[in-house]
């Protein structure tokens, strides 16, 4: 009976212990980076999985265990005491150089590591700094908003599970100009690294630093064939489904068509859907929805979303970046547009959408312009959504 006793006070005592030393409970298992700032504490997940060379750079540099550091940094925690040296509003938070100037390194470069499912999609995202290809040291940034530009220049290693809030915060923070360099000290008072479960705890950081470096070349180079055939077979899986739509498309194009006016230019106009506001004055400013078609129904381009997606020519990156929103644009001949899409919006009102069939004349004329060829009759569908003047 006293050995059960026992038996049960170390067995609470052993759960009351891990519980206490359990942090963040509710973390699935994984790695993970916590950042306690004077500003609050982040956590981000770290992909070791994914890009295991950038993990164990930043793991052994966090925990003062890498075995390339100079001489000043070793057997030190390389981020504790260190800043968010440049704060950019609406962008990143950058980190990670002891001299927060920087310009500041640990005393080594290598190559960048990237993988195709990481990207910069979100805000939270944990990615290298450099300043070029095969520069990445340890310094790093946190994303404020989706930077999909930065795709493939720098690499993705983690991510924001706790702390976004934080992110945000600091963002916020008053800078100077020029450099971005907060006017107070945004400190990182220390970077904890959390193993939570059997495999991230067998993740020795410079074990597989030095181990998987050597690698790094010939695995990116896999990683881009594999990219780059995907990719093909998107491209192709796109244009196939472009045809099908604008095959079924076309019927309705046709008979547009038939409807249409020819106007003096020898643009074909008809109005499908006519609208009730008022029609601009040369010099205003509105903003249109358009479609842009080959004859033969395909999409080339079109900042309507459900359209894109309806051809597969959807693009995450633009919605990302805000276009699939309508397009504004000044109502005059002297306007940036070939001459029959200005012609066309110059004659719809608020509220219009219709149907314009430019001859290439009208369109680009005897040259081509990125996937429309030389010569190409065009049709577009367009609406005035409203004039901002």
């Amino acid at each position: 009976m006293k050995n059960k006793v026992l038996q049960l006070f170390f067995l609470v005592a052993l759960m009351t212990t891990t519980a206490c030393n359990d942090k963040y409970p509710d973390l699935e298992d994984g790695l993970y980076a916590e950042f306690v700032t004077n500003k609050g504490t982040m956590v981000a997940k770290l992909y070791y999985d994914k890009v295991p060379v950038t993990v164990a750079n930043f793991v052994a540099l966090a925990e003062g265990t890498h075995p390339m550091v100079k001489e000043e940094y070793k057997g030190k925690k390389y981020y504790n005491g260190t800043t968010f040296h440049r704060v950019i509003d609406q962008f990143m938070i950058q980190g990670g150089d002891p001299t927060a100037t920087g310009t500041g390194d640990p005393g080594y470069k290598f190559e960048d590591e990237f993988n195709p499912d990481l990207k910069h999609d979100k805000p939270g995202i944990l990615s290298m700094a450099n300043s070029g290809p095969a520069t990445n040291g340890s310094q790093f940034f946190i994303t404020e908003v989706p930077t999909p530009n930065l795709n493939n220049r720098h690499a993705v290693f983690g991510e924001l599970v706790l702390g976004l809030e934080i992110q945000d915060s600091i963002s916020n923070v008053e800078t100077s100009k020029p450099g971005d360099k907060p006017k107070e000290d945004v400190v990182i008072q220390e970077l904890n690294i959390i193993r939570k479960g059997s495999a991230a705890k067998k993740f020795d950081a410079p074990k597989v630093y030095m181990e998987e470096l050597p690698k790094i070349k010939d695995k990116q180079k896999a990683l881009r064939e594999e990219a780059k055939k995907k990719a093909e077979e998107e491209r192709l899986a796109k244009e196939a489904k472009n045809a099908e739509a604008g095959t079924a498309f076309k019927a309705t194009l046709d008979e547009y068509n038939t409807k249409a006016t020819t106007l003096p230019s020898g643009l074909k106009m008809y109005v499908i859907t006519e609208g009730t506001g008022e029609k601009p004055n040369t010099g205003d400013m509105a903003k249109v929805n358009y479609e842009g078609y080959f004859a033969d129904g395909r999409l080339f381009d079109s900042n309507v979303k459900e359209v894109s997606e309806r051809h597969g020519m959807f693009n995450e990156m633009r919605d990302q970046q805000g276009g699939y929103e309508p397009m504004p644009m000044k109502v005059s001949p002297d306007a940036n547009m070939i001459p029959g899409f200005k012609e066309g919006v110059a004659a719809l009102k608020v509220g219009d959408r219709a149907y314009f069939y430019l001859p290439y004349h009208l369109a680009y004329g005897e040259r081509a312009m990125g996937p429309i060829p030389a010569k190409s009759d065009l049709i577009f569908i367009i609406e005035m959504v409203e004039i901002t003047k």
